[in-house]
């Protein structure tokens, strides 16, 4: 999954959860009603709740192939049933749009939200909800060459000071004795070292 909808996903759960654990009647009270439709409007122009369109479909194909599973005899009705039952619900996504509005009038202001919808609903807002995903890609891929590269240097650069330090600081060889002779054998003047 691409990056921009995974952030954009968290960003929205974590705000729906907060909206639901937090929000209170009295909350709803404190929103005006154009504080509210700014905050719709910024929620469709960002999308902020396509990621939860399937939620409704996922549950019925499961809950089918569930029931399928178990009563094979039944699999017209089954199917026809929560079709049915799950199409019954769909206008329950509105809640989520509700709540989705509630969690963005809560952390932005009015004008923010106005802000908001408005440079998503521009030319180079929309430019950026389609493009923004594959620059991230390329984004990423450049931070990882990046990354490789610096710590490559990184490694070799602190590698080759420690070694010339170690070099300095490793004891110096003894200096050959002057007075034995450089084949190895005894001094001239008889005395053994």
């Amino acid at each position: 999954m691409m990056l921009p909808k995974r952030v954009r996903r968290l960003s929205t759960f974590l705000a729906v959860s907060a909206v639901l654990a937090l929000s209170s009647p009295v909350f709803a009270q404190d929103v005006s009603e154009s504080h509210l439709k700014a905050a719709r409007a910024a929620v469709a122009a960002i999308h902020a709740t396509d990621s939860f369109d399937n939620i409704l479909p996922q549950a019925a194909a499961a809950l089918e192939a569930q029931l399928i599973q178990k009563n094979p005899d039944m699999q017209e009705l089954i199917g026809k049933t929560v079709a049915e039952k799950a199409l019954a619900l769909a206008s329950r996504r509105a809640d989520l749009e509700k709540e989705a509005a509630l969690a963005y009038a809560k952390v932005f202001s009015e004008k923010d939200l106005n802000d908001i919808a408005a440079f998503y609903s521009s030319d180079a807002g929309k430019k950026l909800l389609d493009s923004g995903p594959a620059v991230t890609r390329d984004l990423v891929k450049a931070a990882d060459i990046w990354q490789n590269g610096v710590a490559r240097d990184l490694a070799q650069q602190v590698g080759e000071t420690l070694a010339a330090a170690a070099k300095a600081a490793a004891p110096a060889a003894p200096a050959p004795d002057a007075t034995a002779p450089a084949d190895g054998s005894a001094p001239a003047d008889g005395t053994q070292n």
